[in-house]
């Protein structure tokens, strides 16, 4: 079984993002990729003891819980590889396109990714590139593994969880999370993720 290592992003100075946000976010997204090389180790050891047949609880909730702690890693890792420092706005090209399209322009797709990442409740914004049709499309994803869209890719992905933003910002302020977020968006990381 493959051994996922942590990723290191260095994003210290994000405008509207602390370093002390980050720190803590990081730990947490270690935490993931830790409990993800856990639960596959433990779950390996029950298939080589051929416990994985039949009514077993035990190996049912370990798989189950494999997906909460493997997209909670790989959605940290989406989020903070369409982060930067110094970025600067979209204005044209494939991917300004693309988001605009479903919405009747670029403008009216960042009003509603920002709706979705103000609702109310924890979870993910996530824009989706639709494989069957092409279009991106926004997108709620709650507790990492409930909402996500088999086929589907990720194109912009924002944490929404309290902890991306709750050392820097009220949870009623959720939206100057939101402006943050976007004040800091790889726009070119997430135009490298269209098909």
């Amino acid at each position: 079984m493959k051994i996922y290592t942590p990723k290191k992003w260095d994003l210290a100075g994000l405008e509207g993002i602390s370093d002390g946000t980050l720190e803590m976010h990081f730990g947490l997204y270690e935490g993931y990729v830790k409990n993800t090389n856990l639960l596959n180790e433990m779950l390996g050891e029950i298939r080589a003891a051929g416990k994985n047949q039949g009514p077993n609880p035990a190996y049912a909730e370990l798989v189950r819980r494999l997906g909460f702690e493997y997209n909670g890693m790989r959605l940290h890792e989406y989020y903070f590889d369409n982060m930067s420092k110094g970025s600067h706005d979209l204005t044209s090209g494939k991917l300004y396109d693309a988001l605009g399209e479903a919405y009747g322009g670029f403008d009216a797709w960042k009003k509603d990714f920002a709706a979705v990442g103000t609702m109310r409740g924890v979870g993910w914004a996530i824009a989706y590139h639709d494989p069957a049709n092409g279009q991106i499309t926004n997108h709620w994803v709650s507790d990492h593994e409930n909402g996500n869209l088999a086929g589907f890719s990720p194109i912009v992905v924002m944490d929404v969880w309290e902890h991306a933003f709750i050392k820097d910002y009220k949870p009623s302020e959720r939206g100057k999370y939101v402006e943050a977020f976007f004040a800091n968006t790889n726009w070119k990381a997430c135009e490298a993720r269209l098909p």
